[in-house]
Parts: C-alpha cells; structure tokens; sequence
C-alpha cells in the first residue's frame, strides 16, 4: 500500500519531502501530497518509510484504496 498525507494535519513543513528516495512527495498549493504511482514505501531504500520518521505531524497514513508495492 502507498501512503498518503491526511492534509487536514498538514502543517506544510516540508520535512517529508524531503526524505522521500523517490521524489514521491511533492508540495501542491500550500500543503503535501504524495503520487500513489510513486510511493514505494521505501521498497529497495530502507527498512522503513522514511517520511513516517520525518513527520512532525503524524499526518501520513496508509492509503488502502491502492494495492501494496510489488518490488
């Protein structure tokens, strides 16, 4: 499963963006968001997602609507 950013605790700081290996996060009018095509969870990276541990805010979850990465 990818993950996505729940934009109401969004405080726009931008630390997820920058720890994301594949340059899957990106700002859009204030506020973060992440492509689902290109979240892959760190598969390949690291052990574990890196923007959880970059989050302040706790804002991002995962988004059960799109399938698990398949490295």
């Amino acid at each position: 499963m990818a993950y996505k950013i729940n934009a109401s605790s969004c405080t726009a700081c931008g630390a997820c963006e920058q720890e994301c290996p594949n340059d899957a996060i990106y700002e859009k009018n204030g506020l973060f968001a992440i492509k689902t095509d290109g979240c892959t969870e760190c598969i390949g990276h690291y052990d574990d997602p890196q923007c959880l541990g970059a989050c302040p805010a706790d804002c991002i979850v995962v988004d059960k609507s799109v399938p698990r990465y398949q490295a």
